[in-house]
């Protein structure tokens, strides 16, 4: 038997890369720089954009408690049936500009995303660690600032291109595509010998292990993730929004964005050393103060530095913290990482799913995303304290 070596490690986090890059970066989150547009060319109220954000989270939660009851033996097919759906869902957001409709293609995409990030991860983060890898798992969480960052750029050349919000959901699609490509010839072609070696590891680990009660820290952590999720998702959300409603403003809506990206693609490394030198703990509360400063920046500190105070604290902690949530959770319970991983992937839904409809509606009452930006710092700040004290496995 083939030992894999170094050059299968990085195949492997490439691999998750492209297809973070395909289901999060774009999948999820080109909603973001496009919103704009379809709220003034549909057109859509705050509401009715928040309820279309939402409904992709509530998808993604129902996605990953899904994936929780997929079997060891159908993670692969699962991840490639996911992978393939997530680049179909983003190119079918074209097809009609009916809220009913976006909303339910938003639903179906959030599915699919989290298939992608609860199966791909297992497969990434598990081999990794059996290759003595484990560091290349900044590589793979990378791929959503990655996408994030691609498909800014994307969607502003298309906008200044005068191309409507359908071709930009067409351009976004026809992106996901090249880069699952990449995916499907990183983790699936090349699969067989890996995926058989996985299996019957993680076979041998299943019936080792026994059903546990969740630990305290551990609780801690997942309610701090659902609060993390109400938290980030409303900046993430609307910031490209908000610039647009500052007149002086709106032309740094594609900068801004691909400094989310670009930050996201960089945070997971920085923020892997951190939690080296401070715990995983205790790395994902200062992770969350710093982003709470971030979203409450966006609308406390005016003009272009508060723009670019939002978009650095946010693109360089939502993905360091999404990464030290699910390693610190995996870590902790010692258990099947698929069934880990999709439970924190549920609480991290549960509270993005909400985030956007209640901002969408206080926005629509008060005329602006002042109060629910300060309402979900605050909510980030209580995540901070959840986890500020440090856990053992």
């Amino acid at each position: 038997m083939t030992v894999p070596g170094h050059g299968d490690a990085l195949r492997l986090a490439f691999g998750g890369l492209c297809a973070l890059a395909v289901a999060m970066g774009i999948g999820r989150f080109a909603l973001t720089p496009i919103l704009p547009a379809m709220s003034g060319g549909i057109p859509l109220s705050a509401s009715q954009a928040g309820m279309i954000a939402s409904a992709n989270f509530l998808g993604y939660l129902l996605g990953a408690l899904a994936a929780m009851s997929v079997s060891r033996s159908a993670v692969h097919a699962g991840f490639r049936a996911s992978l393939l759906a997530s680049v179909g869902t983003t190119a079918a957001m074209a097809m009609n500009d009916g809220p009913v409709f976006l909303a339910f293609m938003r639903f179906l995409g959030g599915v699919v995303s989290a298939g992608v990030l609860v199966f791909s991860s297992t497969l990434v983060l598990e081999r990794l660690a059996r290759m003595n890898r484990a560091g290349l798992a900044a590589l793979h969480f990378a791929g959503v600032g990655v996408g994030i960052a691609l498909s800014a750029v994307l969607v502003g050349g298309l906008a200044r291109g005068g191309i409507a919000w359908q071709g930009q959901w067409i351009g976004s699609g026809a992106l996901a595509a090249l880069l699952c490509a990449g995916a499907w010839i990183c983790l699936v072609l090349p699969d067989e010998p890996l995926a058989r070696q996985a299996a019957e590891a993680g076979a041998a680990q299943q019936s080792s292990r026994r059903a546990a009660r969740p630990s305290p820290a551990l609780v801690r952590l997942a309610a701090a993730y659902a609060l993390f999720g109400i938290g980030y998702v409303v900046t993430a959300t609307f910031l490209t929004s908000i610039l647009r409603a500052a007149p002086t403003l709106a032309v740094y809506e594609t900068p801004a964005w691909a400094a989310v990206g670009l930050s996201a693609a960089a945070s997971v490394w920085i923020w892997g050393r951190v939690a080296a030198r401070l715990g995983g703990m205790r790395a994902f509360s200062l992770a969350c103060a710093m982003e709470a400063v971030g979203v409450a920046a966006s609308v406390l500190v005016p003009g272009v530095s508060g723009a670019a105070l939002a978009a650095v604290l946010l693109g360089g902690t939502f993905m360091g913290i999404t990464s030290l949530g699910l390693v610190e959770a995996r870590r902790l319970s010692g258990g099947d990482p698929k069934t880990v991983l999709g439970l924190m992937t549920a609480c991290f839904g549960l509270g993005q799913m909400l985030g956007p409809t209640l901002a969408g509606y206080a926005a629509d009452l008060t005329g602006s995303f002042f109060w629910p930006s300060l309402c979900a710092a605050s909510l980030l700040v209580v995540a901070a304290l959840l986890t500020l004290r440090p856990a053992r496995a």
